[in-house]
């Protein structure tokens, strides 16, 4: 029974051995590697190594850093900037002399006249009339001057013929033919054709005085009809028109307003700090809002002797050279005064110097193939914010950009070459 009873248990199940996870397949591969093969992998690990921090080292320190220079620029413009407006040295408010009602206007606003065109008129049929009148004074004053011119040579003639009579008279009294009576009659005669002749004179000499009155009447009445006529003072362009038809006028009340034609210019605004570099004369250029993308040749016309105090700016008048035709006053306006120009330079940006004072700072440098830093001078800041080198840097030697991590003998190399 006990045989049996043992033959019938069921088996026991099997354990497996315990495994030890924290042992590395890679170290158990180690370990079966031979003593002297695992030194040689070990050495060429640390070789390896070593090898790749000689080529950091030698990419760091050893091996030339590639920067990139400033360039070489012609004609470098060292030019003032200015913002204005368009505007005219010359601009008119035309009007009347003498008072009236306006009876025709021969101009607008927006029109181009010309001197001595007719641009409006008055009511003038009172100022007509009189002129009229004076004209007939006139007539009249030359009519008496012809009476008065034979009254004289009438007398004349008179005086002429009793002097005649009078002289034959005195020479027959003497063989008794002609009386003494008839004589003195004679002379008597004389005498009043005289005083006819001198009459006759004074009256030609009242003729012409009296004509003289007339013509000068005439001439003023002539004026004052003439002043019922506005007419153009010049060339120039009609900004606006200030009155319509059948409005009173007041002597000197304005009508039109007018800009003379050729004088028509940008006065800019610019800094006082930048101000005393400029000169009358200077070239310049115009920039109209409107067309930003031309500029028009001109010149400093004027330089304004009162500066802006609030804004601490200086007026300058920038004439064009040639007017546009397609010109509106008023309008945005930008001015670009040229006041130096340097034939060649070297213009690195602001961010590329330390040690900015004034006119000097230092900058990076690129000579013969190493870095260095040398300390310059500039000219003037240019529109675009970047600065001309005009000296300190040596012969050969080139300004480097900025760029980080340089350092003073580090080895170095052009990224492209500078274009003059």
């Amino acid at each position: 029974m006990d045989t049996i009873a043992k033959k019938s248990s069921p088996p026991l199940p099997s354990v497996a051995p315990a495994v030890d996870k924290t042992t590395k397949p890679s170290l158990r591969l180690l370990d079966r590697i031979p003593p002297e093969r695992r030194r040689m992998v070990w050495t060429a690990v640390i070789v390896a190594v070593v090898a790749i921090l000689a080529f950091a080292v030698w990419r760091a320190f050893l091996s030339p850093v590639t920067v990139s220079l400033a360039p070489v620029q012609s004609n470098v413009r060292e030019q003032v900037f200015g913002l204005g407006v368009i505007g005219a040295r010359v601009e008119s408010n035309v009007g009347f002399k003498v008072a009236g009602v306006l009876a025709g206007l021969d101009a607008d606003q927006g029109d181009r006249v010309r001197a001595g065109q007719v641009l409006a008129r008055l009511d003038a049929r009172d100022i007509e009339a009189q002129v009229a009148v004076a004209k007939a004074n006139v007539a009249q004053a030359q009519a008496t001057i012809e009476k008065a011119n034979a009254d004289v040579a009438s007398t004349t003639a008179s005086l002429t013929n009793v002097s005649r009579i009078s002289d034959r008279d005195s020479r027959l009294i003497k063989s008794g033919v002609v009386s003494q009576e008839q004589a003195q009659t004679d002379e008597a005669a004389v005498r009043v054709a005289t005083a006819n002749v001198a009459v006759a004179h004074s009256e030609v000499i009242q003729a012409e005085a009296a004509l003289q009155s007339a013509q000068a009447q005439e001439a003023f009445e002539e004026a004052t009809l003439a002043n019922y006529t506005l007419i153009a003072p010049y060339d120039g362009w009609v900004i606006s028109r200030n009155l319509e038809l059948g409005s009173g006028v007041n002597p000197g009340q304005s009508v039109f307003t007018l800009v003379e034609a050729n004088t028509v210019w940008a006065v800019g605004y610019v800094d006082e700090r930048l101000a005393g570099r400029l000169n009358v004369g200077l070239p310049a250029e115009i920039a109209l809002r409107s067309d930003p993308s031309k500029r028009f040749p001109g010149h400093v016309a004027r330089i304004e002797i009162q500066s802006d105090a609030i804004n601490e700016e200086r007026l300058v008048d920038v004439a064009f050279d040639r007017i546009p035709s397609n010109i509106h006053l008023a309008e945005q306006a930008e001015v670009y005064v040229t006041a130096a120009e340097l034939k060649q330079a070297v213009v690195v940006p602001q961010t590329a110097v330390a040690d900015f004072t004034d006119s000097t700072g230092t900058v990076w440098t690129l000579e013969n193939g190493r870095l260095a830093k040398r300390h310059v001078t500039f000219g003037p800041q240019l529109l675009d914010g970047r600065f001309p080198i005009l000296s300190g840097l040596p012969d050969g030697a080139a300004a480097v950009l900025p760029q980080s991590g340089l350092r003073v003998g580090e080895r170095a190399r052009a990224a492209t070459a500078n274009t003059p």
